[in-house]
């Protein structure tokens, strides 16, 4: 997962296969120019090797528990991370400063709730969308609050529902399309009724 700060020539990528971090790269040269764990952690304390699977009744990870499957810079220099198997968005500064955490049906296990992340069309970014791709469900939150204002879908194939929702987006007339991947393999529209 990427997303350019285009006025500072700047690649965030949220690195979270094969490892369990933010990094950011020089958009003309690629070069490495900083990066961090969860909660804004050095690089060298990020763990490597097995962590403990994820346990909605522990205390949060001090670890992105992965994959760190999403990455959206918003309108007013926040980073937006999903830790997805954790089932939490971390927000963090450009500088990789810890802001906050939101947590997103923290009782779902296997693959996780926070599978894609991103913003309303609205100038103030009003609102977060996220695509749960365990659940089949795309999450609305008050992006301040990271409160759950409402949400869309179930499991299935027809048009509305989905299968491992991948990816969400929203046009500038506040039109929202979604991925599925898997077997889902299709691209689905939905229009905003006001």
């Amino acid at each position: 997962a990427m997303d350019a700060d285009e006025a500072a020539q700047e690649l965030y990528v949220g690195d979270g296969y094969g490892n369990r971090r933010v990094v950011v790269l020089d958009m003309a040269t690629g070069a490495f120019k900083r990066g961090w764990g969860a909660y804004g952690i050095p690089l060298s304390q990020i763990e490597n090797g097995p962590l403990p699977a994820y346990d909605p009744a522990a205390p949060p990870a001090r670890q992105f528990l992965g994959p760190v499957h999403c990455i959206r810079l918003s309108n007013d220099g926040l980073v937006y991370v999903c830790d997805r198997t954790a089932d939490r968005i971390q927000v963090f500064t450009k500088q990789g400063q810890f802001v906050k955490e939101f947590q997103v049906r923290p009782q779902t296990l296997r693959n996780g709730s926070t599978w894609a992340v991103n913003f309303s069309s609205d100038r103030a970014q009003q609102y977060l969308l996220v695509g749960d791709g365990a659940n089949n469900v795309v999450w609305m939150l008050d992006r301040q609050s990271g409160r759950v204002l409402g949400s869309f879908g179930h499991n299935g194939r027809n048009a509305g529902q989905f299968h491992w929702v991948h990816q969400v987006v929203m046009d500038s007339r506040g039109n929202l399309y979604t991925g599925e991947v898997d077997t889902g393999k299709r691209i689905q529209k939905f229009v905003l009724k006001r």
